[in-house]
């Protein structure tokens, strides 16, 4: 089994090119997150990071706050914080035990925030027109805990309801239709 931070530095290398790729003027285009615009989603997406760094460390993380993160060198920042985030689930421990208040194992948070990473890459990357091909091990890691987590996390209204693939689908795309994506979504034609 790789460690966890292995496989966040992965996915965050393959998520910084295309989050430093956005151009401000995509920044209000829509995204297959339909409660998201891009720059809603990269906010989203700092906000999760920035907060699973603390659940790593075993503090309290701090959803409620409404984000604010494409200010200045947004971008820049971005590799900083998912440079953190794979520092702090690499510490020592950091995998080990329940991390949250909710007394999840640390390793399925930890996927939470891979999953994210993974799957917000592909929705900035679908919705500006870019390229990206999630690492294989991360999906491998990914598939089953999307596929556990799917029923609570719809109940939550995190995922949307299953969309269908076809049985050609990649284990990628059959991922995304469990979070309620379509692995074919692209953004609309002005």
């Amino acid at each position: 089994m790789k460690k966890i931070s292995d496989l966040l530095d992965v996915a965050a290398q393959r998520a910084i090119p295309v989050v430093r790729g956005i151009d401000d003027g995509q920044l209000g285009d829509p995204t297959p997150c339909t409660e998201y615009d891009v720059r809603a989603l990269v906010d989203h997406l700092f906000q999760v990071v920035v907060n699973f760094q603390a659940l790593a460390a075993r503090e309290e993380p701090d959803f409620g706050a409404r984000p604010t993160a494409v200010t200045g060198d947004w971008r820049s920042r971005f590799g900083e914080e998912t440079a953190e985030l794979v520092a702090a689930w690499a510490a020592p421990g950091a995998d080990e035990g329940t991390a949250g208040s909710m007394g999840f194992p640390a390793r399925t948070v930890a996927q939470m925030v891979l999953g994210d990473l993974t799957v917000h890459a592909w929705d900035l990357a679908r919705a500006t027109g870019q390229e990206f091909v999630p690492d294989e091990a991360v999906v491998r890691e990914l598939g089953p805990g999307i596929a556990d987590m799917a029923p609570n996390a719809r109940k939550a209204k995190v995922y949307g309801e299953p969309f269908p693939v076809p049985d050609s689908a990649s284990p990628f795309e059959r991922m995304l239709g469990m979070t309620g994506r379509d692995p074919a979504w692209q953004p609309p034609r002005a």
